[in-house]
């Protein structure tokens, strides 16, 4: 229920800020920990009916994430490399162990690490930008401003299925309005961010509505990708972290794709008024 979901946010959304704010080791240690959780509800999700190469993922996937720190783990592909020749060894020994279908094995494996720690990544990459506090602020607070505006305007208003088969209850109104509050609140809390960032940022209240509209246009496909996963392998949520809201994966689905896409804006930005 939306009483719920905002109950949540008002709970979760001071201390997420703390974290973005500290940067540092604090941010990295909580992308982390975040990350283990996510690969261990991904992990959960594909045991019933696959062996996906469990410590690997639970491993490979936060690594992937805290190698952005260290960019010559990331500019040689030597770590990419590494966990997929991992990948493999696994899955190899396993099929000779009795594994029956190890070939898919090994794609749900590396699908979890590529998923969860390539586009996982990006949180860092994002706050790091110049200007990255602020722009990770706008990010995030034009994901839950859409989030909310999209459940709220398809409870209310919903009347065209968006996806019947992903996700029944998502209506194209719903989809709509998620992009309108997203973008409106998103500008109208960019000037806050404008103050920390400075006069000569392109922190801007233009710029909060452009990340504000994008946020709501792509972040519902992250959404859907985890259905997508739920629906094929018969769970209902993810994990069970925080009762009745399902568990990390749940909550950050949309941010995978909506926080990669806003980094490349923004880096385009960036560049072109160089």
């Amino acid at each position: 229920m939306l009483p719920d979901r905002l109950a949540i946010s008002i709970l979760l959304i001071p201390a997420a800020a703390w974290v973005v704010a500290s940067g540092g080791p604090v941010f990295l240690l909580m992308l982390v920990v975040m990350f283990v959780i996510a690969a261990r509800e991904y992990i959960r999700m594909f045991s019933a009916s696959q062996r996906p190469a469990r410590w690997l993922i639970i491993v490979g996937a936060p690594l992937l994430v805290a190698a952005r720190a260290f960019p010559i783990l990331l500019t040689s592909g030597g770590l990419l490399t590494a966990l997929i020749l991992a990948a493999l060894v696994w899955h190899l020994v396993d099929f000779e162990r009795g594994a029956p279908a190890s070939a898919t094995d090994f794609v749900v494996s590396l699908g979890g690490i590529l998923y969860l720690g390539w586009l996982g990544g990006f949180f860092f990459d994002i706050r790091h930008l110049p200007d990255g506090l602020w722009w990770t602020l706008m990010t995030l607070g034009a994901l839950w401003s859409s989030d909310t505006g999209a459940y709220a305007v398809g409870r209310a208003l919903g009347r065209r299925k968006l996806s019947p088969r992903l996700s029944p209850k998502k209506t194209w109104e719903g989809f709509a309005g998620g992009i309108v509050v997203g973008a409106l609140c998103s500008a109208l809390l960019a000037p806050f961010w404008q103050i920390g960032a400075g006069p000569n940022s392109l922190v801007s209240w233009q710029t909060g509505l452009l990340i504000g509209a994008i946020v709501g246009l792509v972040g519902p496909l992250g959404d859907l990708g985890i259905s997508m996963l739920k629906r094929q392998t018969g769970v209902k949520d993810a994990g069970d972290l925080i009762a009745g809201h399902g568990g990390v994966l749940d909550r950050i689905d949309s941010w995978l794709v909506a926080i990669p896409v806003c980094f490349y804006t923004i880096r385009l930005m960036q560049l072109l008024t160089r």
